[in-house]
């Protein structure tokens, strides 16, 4: 599978309706963006079952701006709809690797239970 492009339209309903969905934030004129994305093609390549999309920074503002990319490239990964990956700058084609077998084994139970004790001390702090 090759990478799809999202767009402000095409990003939200992406990250819904898929299970895995690894995100590379780029911008044309970055060039940690363009050494990056001969890896994240790879990656796409190697894991069918992922979906990889990229989007632009300059044509997907808005949504840029929502997800708060302050540095390109930034990759996300989403799994059931939830960010469970995010970092900037470019990764080797290794340490993406790992990012996609973490994100593969984890106990999303686990990851549930953690975001609502997360949200749980956030409204006991107020």
């Amino acid at each position: 599978m090759t990478t799809i492009e999202l767009t402000d339209d095409t990003f939200a309903s992406t990250i819904k309706d898929n299970h895995i969905v690894l995100v590379d934030f780029w911008a044309a004129w970055c060039g940690p963006c363009k050494q990056f994305a001969p890896v994240f093609e790879e990656s796409a390549r190697n894991n069918p079952d992922i979906v990889h999309g990229k989007l632009d920074t300059e044509e997907a503002q808005r949504t840029a701006a929502a997800a708060d990319i302050t540095a390109i490239p930034t990759l996300m990964a989403f799994r059931d709809g939830l960010l469970v990956f995010n970092q900037a700058g470019a990764l080797p084609a290794k340490a993406l690797a790992e990012v996609v077998a973490m994100v593969k084994n984890l106990d999303m139970d686990e990851v549930r239970k953690d975001l609502a004790s997360q949200g749980d001390r956030a409204a006991q702090g107020r």
